[in-house]
């Protein structure tokens, strides 16, 4: 059922190609978490002015599903520009997936409030969601896939920078509510001042577009091209235990983002009383380790294995996490907040580093795009998209803060068993031959 690609040889990359490649690859995963994460930390404005309720937790979790709902797309858009990708290239759908992403970016950033237009504001903000959630979709895939097949040798390597823009992301949206918070007064922050978040990503949005219309073809794609027609079809008939492996693979990744990243804002200050302006600050911390350490990450596995490094990073996740929470709940300092988000951020950068490229490995270049695109968004639909939700609706319901815990330790176990199958799997091809 596994069947674990062997890399194809390929021409030499010169130096300026290779930062072609990752610039115009990540542009768009960066804008993506930029946006998510910026509504993420201004999710109790945007609760305020858009989905107001007689509850100000009821308000917070309208709010939050908001943030939620785009991730019903994502496989939608993984499919349909997955096959897109598949069958006219990596370049042509690209190019869309950022086009669209950018139209969701402005609606959200001028839209009139519940208090001007009523029930028609938390509406458009809703579709807004689903055309960046349909939209994101086929990013990862398309991405990964471009920066994989122009060097299948350093397979990790390139494709560590899908992870790596998200840790760039992160520190540019965190330094940019911690700004915000501090520099303006809150009457400010919820009149306008949460809408410059969204119009500087509107900036990242054109020049991505540009580039990527100029970007070349992959010879691997250009080349399967010519031997057969790429068809969706044959990925779900022949590939669907891969798909599921990939998307528990993808489990602790997005989860370690969607809690210790985006959500722990929102925990700093409603659960631990630390102030809004400390709380961004260790999340670019976070970012910044990620951002450093995934391209060193990726290009060890290289050398020594994606699922050794991948492996290691899960086992000790799943064995710190609840006493790292624990703890940070005795003593909720901005100092354990500080090493709490260090930890996260190292795991994650040895997690997320090699996994594009382990991914890509297990689908054929005539269904990478789709398969990619598929398997992540699903992960990230199932284990990530609503976890904000489900640890809040949690901590409302029991009151206890360590919710967040026990649902890393959950994925941490998921990505650590899809892991070990494909190991083994890859074991088995290796004494093959």
């Amino acid at each position: 059922m596994i069947s674990i690609s062997a890399s194809e040889r390929s021409a030499p990359v010169s130096a300026s190609q290779i930062r072609r490649i990752i610039v115009s690859s990540s542009i768009g995963n960066a804008l993506e978490w930029y946006d998510f994460l910026v509504y993420g930390f201004f999710t109790p404005v945007i609760a305020k002015l858009f989905f107001p309720a007689h509850d100000a937790w009821i308000s917070l979790l309208l709010a939050i599903g908001s943030f939620g709902i785009s991730f019903l797309t994502r496989p939608i858009g993984a499919i349909v520009l997955g096959i897109y990708a598949d069958r006219k290239g990596r370049r042509a759908s690209l190019t869309v997936s950022i086009m669209l992403m950018t139209l969701a970016t402005l609606v959200i950033a001028v839209m009139p409030t519940y208090e001007r237009i009523g029930l028609a504001a938390p509406i458009l903000v809703l579709l807004a969601r689903l055309v960046q959630g349909f939209a994101v979709g086929g990013e990862f895939g398309s991405a990964t896939a471009f920066m994989v097949e122009h060097s299948p040798s350093r397979r990790g390597y390139f494709a560590s920078w899908q992870f790596a823009s998200q840790g760039l992301a992160a520190i540019t949206a965190s330094a940019v509510g911690g700004i915000l918070t501090t520099w303006l007064p809150s009457a400010q922050i919820e009149g306008w001042g949460w809408r410059l978040p969204f119009v500087l990503g509107l900036l990242v949005g054109p020049v991505g577009y540009y580039i990527r219309r100029h970007l070349d073809e992959t010879p691997e794609f250009l080349a399967e091209k010519k031997r057969a027609t790429p068809t969706g079809d044959a990925l779900f008939r022949n590939q669907w235990g891969n798909i599921l492996l990939a998307v528990g693979v993808v489990a602790q990744s997005t989860v370690l983002v969607y809690v210790l990243q985006l959500y722990m804002p929102t925990y700093a200050v409603k659960q631990l009383g630390l102030p809004a302006a400390q709380s961004f600050g260790v999340v670019v911390l976070n970012g910044g380790l990620q951002f450093l350490l995934s391209p060193v990450m990726g290009a060890l596995s290289d050398r020594i294995g994606r699922v050794r490094i991948m492996l290691t990073s899960s086992v000790l996740m799943a064995v710190t996490i609840y006493p790292m929470f624990y703890w940070l709940n005795l003593h909720p300092t901005f100092g354990w907040l500080l090493a709490l988000q260090a930890a996260a951020g190292i795991f994650k950068a040895a997690y997320s580093g090699p996994m594009p490229a382990l991914m890509s490995e297990i689908f054929p270049t005539r269904s990478r795009s789709t398969g990619l695109s598929l398997a992540y968004s699903l992960g990230v639909t199932l284990f990530g998209g609503f976890a904000p939700f489900i640890v809040t609706f949690f901590i409302g319901v029991t009151g206890d803060k360590l919710a967040p815990s026990y649902y890393v330790l959950l994925a941490a176990l998921v990505s650590s068993i899809s892991l070990v199958v494909i190991g083994r799997a890859m074991k088995r091809r290796t004494a093959r031959g």
